[in-house]
């Protein structure tokens, strides 16, 4: 469970690179992954297995945010664009009229492989199998360092989650198995500055606070988090106070999604976290380590369908609800049509 922590911990992952590491340093590693997300359930990692510095991730995502909205709105999800075709993967702009706690812009993409379809037919109008959608190749250059970025980031997480399965007293493939076909998504998120909001009640006290991401937890197995210099994350703490996490160079954040807090058997935590707005544009790369469509997954003895548990969960992402309402209403049509036929 959630502790008092005033801090989030760090985690050395130096021994996932060293040719010298012995099976007692991975030993000593999976223990301290088990002890931080089992009472923190966030932790920075430091000295990761990545090719990549801070310069060049958010380099890759300024060079898609700074590209002109209409080539942006060339991949942008159907929602947004009814004349296009992909409806998971691709750009999605600052909606308007959006909730002002959730303004941010988004480039999302899966692995450059093509992944085969459900297995099953479903009536969601998104595809989370689709292939990527990218800007021409002259105009974002950046694609093919993307895609071997994601790549990097699916290999990590792949590691952890053996180091997380065997900590568990499980196989160490117990977690990885399920990775096959895995749907994983990087996101490219821009959110763009604003002053923060000074109104106050006859007390004196604040009436908003004004965040750029609402609190909530993560619906996936482990979130890998590149996070600029503008800072803004806080992690809720067992005491309800909001512990800063400020970028610290070197590192990237990791945390637990609601997934492996279900399969670990309540034994890790899904920690709620938020951002706090700021007057500057700010940027951040997070990598969503996610299953294939149709592995089961959850609690023991309660399974579903990967793709059953993600669409459940996409009602609550601000990016997808409208889309999803208007599912619901159809459904509810549907089904009214039929009671009546009968």
């Amino acid at each position: 469970m959630t502790t008092s922590f005033t801090s989030l911990p760090i985690v050395d992952l130096a021994a996932l690179s060293s040719d010298c590491a012995t099976e007692d340093d991975l030993v000593r590693l999976s223990a301290r992954l088990h002890e931080v997300f089992a009472t923190v359930g966030f932790a920075y990692l430091i000295n990761a297995p990545l090719s990549f510095s801070h310069d060049e991730v958010f380099g890759m995502a300024k060079e898609f945010f700074y590209l002109p909205e209409e080539v942006k709105m060339n991949v942008a999800k159907k929602t947004f664009r009814k004349a296009n075709t992909n409806t998971y993967r691709g750009y999605f702009p600052v909606q308007p009229g959006a909730d002002p706690q959730n303004l941010k812009a988004g480039f999302e993409l899966g692995p450059s492989h093509r992944l085969p379809p459900s297995s099953r037919p479903s009536t969601s109008p998104f595809i989370l199998t689709e292939p990527n959608c990218f800007p021409p190749s002259t105009q974002f250059p950046s694609r093919h360092r993307l895609e071997t970025f994601y790549a990097e980031l699916s290999s990590l997480s792949n590691t952890l989650l053996a180091l997380l399965a065997s900590s568990l007293g499980k196989n160490p493939a117990s977690f990885t198995s399920i990775m096959r076909n895995s749907v994983s998504t990087l996101r490219l998120l821009h959110y763009p500055g604003h002053a923060n909001v000074t109104a106050t009640d006859s007390n004196n006290e604040p009436l908003q606070q004004e965040l750029s991401c609402t609190p909530h937890t993560d619906s996936g197995l482990l979130t890998l988090l590149h996070q600029d210099a503008t800072g803004g994350l806080e992690v809720l703490n067992a005491e309800g106070a909001w512990i800063p996490a400020p970028h610290v160079p070197g590192s990237i954040v990791v945390n637990v999604g609601d997934l492996m807090a279900k399969m670990s058997g309540g034994r890790f935590v899904a920690t709620m976290h938020r951002v706090r707005s700021s007057a500057t544009e700010r940027f951040s790369v997070p990598f969503f380590s996610e299953p294939g469509v149709d592995a089961m997954v959850g609690e023991r003895g309660k399974e579903v369908r990967y793709e059953e548990f993600v669409l459940d969960k996409m009602g609550t992402w601000v990016e997808f609800q409208d889309e999803m309402e208007e599912m619901e209403i159809m459904s509810a049509v549907s089904a009214s049509s039929e009671v009546r036929a009968y």
